[in-house]
């Protein structure tokens, strides 16, 4: 069994409004001092097998076609 993580944020120069939105409620909250807030997403999956490069290729193709919209994301992948 391979665990992974996949990362998906924002490329940078991409308007981020959710972010933007918790900046604001973190200040509403009282904790003054957040200059800037980007949100993104984490995917924690399990791949049956125990070969890397392909669960490394399989993890790429997911990511490409379906965690992460490629044009206004990146991602990384972490294999544990």
């Amino acid at each position: 069994m391979i665990k992974a993580r996949v990362t998906v944020t924002l490329k940078n120069g991409v308007l981020d409004p959710q972010g933007k939105a918790i900046e604001h409620a973190l200040d509403g909250l009282g904790f003054s001092g957040v200059g800037s807030v980007r949100q993104g997403k984490v995917f924690d999956l399990e791949l049956e097998g125990t070969d890397k490069a392909k669960a490394e290729a399989d993890l790429k193709a997911m990511c490409d076609k379906l965690l992460a919209n490629t044009v206004i994301e990146n991602y990384s992948v972490t294999i544990t």
